[in-house]
């Protein structure tokens, strides 16, 4: 029924097409119709010749502008997923997995396979001729099964491309991936069918038409001819969008359909590993990941960490923890296993990663340098605890903050507490920068366990102009939001891999709009200098303490004391930025050793 209801839908979107061919070719053909009457003597006089010249212009026009519609159309670059292409010599039993499962569901096998750095997985056609040949840089085609569905026919349209979330080559076990894969790839039996094929490719062509007419860098000329063809793009889009969205709605339920005989049952077992993998992975970017894209150092194993994290989470999880099924699935083979190469595959992720959520560079450089896991507390989270530490004090210094009476000289503690121990109330809690397009606010970072990761995200921009806080509190921050607005401003954008190198999908999406997907929520003033102090207090914790910096698979930079994690430190902080109540934060410092009058180390 769903085959049914998608053909259905797809002949209505040609239909689309067709009719606004006919338009175009209406004043033509009315044109003929009064050249051939003249010729024959049938439409004679003045009139009938004013009407000629009249129509046959119209019909110039109508045709000129047609064929330049047609011709941006069919010549507009279709945007592809930014992905990490998988040669089947470097996966060759993740290929053999795809084809064994595509035989089962007597459907073509897709022409290649990559992996995206998301928790998601779908089919992509990119048999435009702009994407280049199927095996470019070593993309080797699965090759299609000849049979009912077309897939040996050399007319019939090109396999899709397979493209697999990375996180769940990691963290699912080789039969969940296939149970989870089985719908996906039952859509290339859909995809295969010609009117669906081309119902497809009118509308990409017509996506992609859109997308060059409103390109900027134009001349006036070419601006407004292709102003002029973006609306009839965005027209015909409109008039198909219903059927489009059926026909896709359509394709997913016959896909769906064909899958349920196979692995039925472990596919329901695997789909809680797929919410799984997905709050693992957004728990690793936002907590862990951010904190060293910001220091211009990238993991270079993010797939590795969701299986840290998760296996930190149900270690913490009591029904888990209980039950044994959990340790025993872990007993079986991963799916990244299927890879060659893990490490390298999920390193080119972890790249792709930072470019698609924080607008890191392509390639790695001195100012943009993969770290690993082992090296993570000392490369990043002790630097990032100085670095802010440092921040805090230069703008001390811009206020002119004096060291107190009797301390010692240099950075310290004592001096912070000193200065937000003075008169005048707490930090208001206003936002300190807008929320960029396409962010939403983080609701670990408005959560107490998220001001403990002294590095999380931070302003992009300047703070609000709206009241001015002179209170202590709000001064501060205020100087800490300009100060972080400065670093983000002198901080160099995203550029494009150099000509001739990078992804073969370097070239087919914008590289002006990364990132894509921002992870950088708003930080209020109080949340802010919240993690300035936290910062200010670990580094005085390791200095004088001798505490260590951490890393927490679910909270991201931590503080280690005496080998334990500090869970009781946010409390106190919060006290002093809420409150303006400094005791709790000095009696913790008393009970743990920690010297505030000590100077710490800066960066």
């Amino acid at each position: 029924m769903g085959a049914q209801s998608a053909r259905s839908r797809a002949l209505a979107v040609l239909r689309i097409r067709s009719r606004a061919t006919a338009v175009a070719l209406l004043p033509a053909a009315a044109s003929v119709v009064l050249l051939a009457g003249g010729t024959t003597g049938h439409l004679t006089g003045g009139g009938w010749d004013v009407a000629r010249v009249v129509v046959s212009a119209i019909a110039l026009v109508v045709l000129i502008a047609a064929a330049a519609v047609a011709l941006v159309v069919a010549r507009a670059r279709p945007a592809v997923s930014p992905t990490v292409p998988i040669a089947e010599n470097t996966a060759p039993d993740l290929y053999r997995l795809v084809r064994d499962l595509a035989d089962r569901l007597d459907v073509p096998a897709p022409s290649a396979i990559a992996l995206t750095p998301d928790c998601d997985s779908w089919l992509e056609d990119r048999t435009h001729p702009a994407h280049g040949p199927p095996t470019r840089r070593g993309q080797s085609p699965a090759p299609g099964r000849s049979g009912a569905d077309g897939a040996g026919d050399p007319k019939a349209p090109a396999a899709p491309v397979l493209v697999i979330g990375s996180p769940f080559l990691w963290w699912m076990r080789v039969g969940e991936l296939r149970a989870v894969l089985a719908p996906v790839v039952a859509g290339t039996g859909p995809s295969a069918h010609p009117d669906i094929a081309a119902a497809r490719r009118f509308i990409r062509g017509l996506d992609a038409a859109v997308a060059v007419s409103s390109a900027d860098g134009r001349g006036p000329v070419a601006r407004a001819v292709l102003g002029g063809v973006g609306r009839v793009a965005r027209l015909l889009l409109t008039g198909c969008r219903v059927h489009a969205a059926e026909m896709e709605r359509g394709v997913a339920a016959a896909a769906a359909e064909r899958a349920q005989a196979v692995d039925y049952g472990l596919r329901i077992v695997a789909q809680e590993q797929v919410g799984l993998a997905y709050a693992g992975w957004d728990r690793l970017l936002t907590r862990v990941a951010l904190p060293a894209w910001r220091m211009g150092r990238w993991p270079a194993r993010l797939d590795a960490g969701v299986v840290a994290a998760l296996t930190e989470l149900s270690r913490r999880d009591r029904l888990a923890a209980q039950d044994g099924s959990f340790a025993s699935r872990l007993g079986e083979r991963p799916a990244c296993d299927l890879l060659e190469e893990p490490g390298t595959v999920d390193e080119a992720a972890s790249l792709l990663a930072a470019r698609l959520f924080h607008g890191g560079p392509a390639e790695r450089g001195p100012d943009w340098a993969p770290v690993d896991w082992q090296e993570y507390p000392d490369e990043v989270v002790d630097r990032k605890w100085r670095m802010d530490a440092a921040r805090l004090h230069r703008v001390l210094d811009s206020l002119g903050v004096r060291v107190p009476s009797g301390g010692a000289e240099g950075p310290t503690l004592a001096r912070v507490l000193d200065h937000l121990a003075a008169p005048g109330g707490p930090v208001s809690d206003r936002p300190s920068a807008p929320t960029p397009r396409g962010s939403a606010p983080d609701p670990a970072a408005q959560s107490p366990q998220g001001l403990e990761m002294a590095g999380g995200p931070e302003v992009a921009e300047g703070s609000d102009e709206g009241d001015v806080d002179e209170s202590p509190y709000g001064a501060l921050s205020a100087g800490l939001a300009a100060e972080v607005a400065r670093e983000e401003s002198a901080r160099p954008t995203a550029s494009g891999p150099p000509a001739g190198q990078g992804s073969p999908d370097g070239a087919l999406w914008d590289e002006g709009a990364l990132p894509l997907f921002p992870l950088q929520p708003p930080r209020s003033g109080r949340e802010l200098l919240a993690d300035h102090v936290t910062a200010m207090v670990c580094c005085a914790a390791v200095d004088t303490a001798g505490a260590a910096p951490g890393l927490d698979w679910l909270d991201g930079p931590s503080l280690l004391v005496d080998g334990e994690r500090t869970a009781d430190l946010t409390p106190r902080v919060l006290s002093l930025v809420e409150d303006g109540d400094v005791e709790p934060l000095k009696d913790w410092l008393t009970r743990r050793g920690i010297r505030a009058e000590k100077p710490v180390r800066l960066v």
